[in-house]
């Protein structure tokens, strides 16, 4: 379904894609400061989930009609905005997420969050209806088959170095300890989101 050197060719311009520093890596730094490792691999999990639903959308061909409906774009994009400030007064209000019982019940929430963050930025399918096609090969079969194949590439590539992010944050933030580090891990946690709702805010869309 997709010719072997292309796939070859896809995967190191997808994994230098997923290394760029973005929206999907600071969520997840900010994530793991305040909630630990194992939400921010959850979060990391969502993210690459809802990283799929855009290329499948891409690949029926309804990443158009965002690129070609203004108002769609800014409605996605506004949600967006909205969701990541919720997740900001969130992160001030609890703080750091501390004991297993807490955690097992976080990593539920961090995943739906990672996702419906991704799903909120209409730039996402945008990039995909970009980068995708560029490999993709109608002579090869199925276009919606190839458009799955590279996008399960970027989606484990992303949940593995986003996770690792996410990992790293999330150990440093167990190992502070004492109210006045857990309030500042949730003001940090809390302007991260609030820098990326700032920056949807102000995306364009070309």
């Amino acid at each position: 379904m997709v010719e072997f050197w292309t796939l070859m060719a896809f995967i190191p311009a997808g994994l230098a894609l997923n290394l760029s520093p973005g929206a999907d890596m600071m969520f997840c730094l900010g994530l793991g400061l305040r909630s630990g490792p194992k939400a921010a691999i959850a979060a990391s999990a969502g993210i690459s989930t809802g990283g799929m639903v855009h290329v499948l959308l891409a690949g029926l061909g309804l990443g158009a009609a965002v690129a070609a409906m203004p108002w769609l774009f800014d409605v996605i994009r506004w949600l967006g905005v909205a969701y990541l400030l919720y997740l900001a007064w969130g992160a001030l209000r609890a703080g750091p997420v501390r004991g297993a019982k807490v955690q097992a019940t976080g990593m539920r929430k961090a995943f739906m969050d990672g996702m419906i963050v991704n799903l909120m930025n209409p730039k996402v399918i945008l990039f995909v209806l970009a980068f995708v096609p560029q490999f993709v090969d109608p002579a090869q079969g199925s276009i919606l088959g190839q458009f799955l194949i590279f996008g399960l590439v970027l989606a484990v590539g992303g949940m593995v170095i986003n996770g690792g992010v996410g990992v790293f944050a999330g150990t440093l933030g167990q190992r502070l300890t004492g109210p006045r580090f857990a309030r500042g891990l949730g003001w940090v946690s809390a302007g991260i989101f609030t820098a990326l709702a700032a920056r949807l805010a102000v995306l364009e869309r070309a």
